[in-house]
């Protein structure tokens, strides 16, 4: 026997709806028209009416709660190597996909958003990301910690012992920008190595100070001669160059060093070094890498970070 009560499944559900509501005379089915409210919307956004309690019903969440995927991509997807950040792109990115890039330091990181807004003005959820953070090296964390840092003679032989990978030989390029510049010349790898490990440097100074009675400016002269362990003088270089490889399957980044010293009591010396402007070396090696992803994936990149 055929049952009439059993509700026509194969119906839409929302002319199903309207028909239990009605026949329960509780609900109504309606629609507001939203046509030139702005962009975004329907035409038309379907409601139900209870006559009962005077209230507008959504059919939202009961449409919503029988989705079988999501509405749109949403999430953050982070990746550990450049290379792996380009093809992640490319595999969701679309004609409004765009990169941006957090060159300086400290935390730089690039982020593609794959559902930005739309050239043509229309607005986007911008929920959609794919985000490569710089996955700094132990060589690199060594020689930021450790800069300026004073170091014994034998803190800093074994110091550069466990970083000879890094030493490098300055162009000549690199010689005649720097060694002008600072009036000193650059340590090859090999004399650095011997002088933080053999030299033995006795101090002969002498200090000369004067004062300017109407100014009370007070001018200091410093003489000082270098001599090794045989009583030789010692010319001491001034730079070294260094090649680090400052983010996992990076390029090495290239970066003059200032090679410093002072004399102590007893006729010993400390030694230090300073990374001539390390952060400006990084924001390059970021900055290319920015410049590799957006050749890589053909979209537009910008240094800096979207919208929150």
């Amino acid at each position: 026997m055929e049952n009439h009560n059993t509700p026509d499944m194969g119906r839409p559900t929302a002319e199903l709806i309207e028909r239990l509501a009605v026949e329960g005379g509780k609900v109504q089915m309606g629609e507001v028209k939203t046509k030139g409210l702005g962009k975004g919307l329907p035409d038309t956004v379907p409601f139900l009416f209870d006559s009962k309690a005077q209230v507008a019903l959504s059919l939202k969440t009961l449409i919503e709660g029988h989705r079988q995927m999501p509405a749109r991509r949403t999430g953050v997807a982070h990746v550990t190597t450049l290379q792996s950040f380009i093809d992640l792109t490319n595999r969701h990115k679309d004609v409004d996909s765009v990169l941006f890039g957090k060159t300086d330091w400290p935390g730089p990181s690039l982020t593609a958003v794959l559902d930005y807004h739309q050239k043509d003005g229309n607005a986007r959820h911008n929920g959609h990301r794919a985000v490569y953070d710089f996955p700094v090296t132990e060589e690199l964390k060594a020689w930021v910690e450790n800069n300026a840092k004073a170091m014994t003679q034998g803190d800093f032989a074994t110091f550069l012992e466990d970083h000879v990978p890094e030493l490098a030989s300055p162009t000549s390029e690199e010689r005649k920008d720097f060694e002008p510049k600072f009036n000193v010349r650059f340590a090859e790898p090999m004399e650095l190595m011997q002088l933080s490990r053999q030299l033995e440097i006795h101090v002969n100074s002498g200090f000369k100070q004067r004062e300017i009675l109407q100014t009370g400016e007070r001018v200091v002269e410093f003489k000082a001669e270098h001599h090794d362990g045989h009583g030789e003088k010692v010319d001491v270089p001034g730079l070294f160059m260094v090649a680090v490889p400052a983010f996992l399957d990076g390029e090495p980044v290239r970066m003059p060093v200032r090679l410093r010293y002072r004399a102590k009591g007893g006729g010993g010396v400390v030694w230090f070094y300073e990374l001539f402007r390390w952060e400006n070396y990084l924001r390059e090696r970021v900055k290319a890498d920015l410049d590799i992803a957006a050749k890589a994936t053909d979209l537009p990149a910008f240094e800096g970070a979207p919208e929150a």
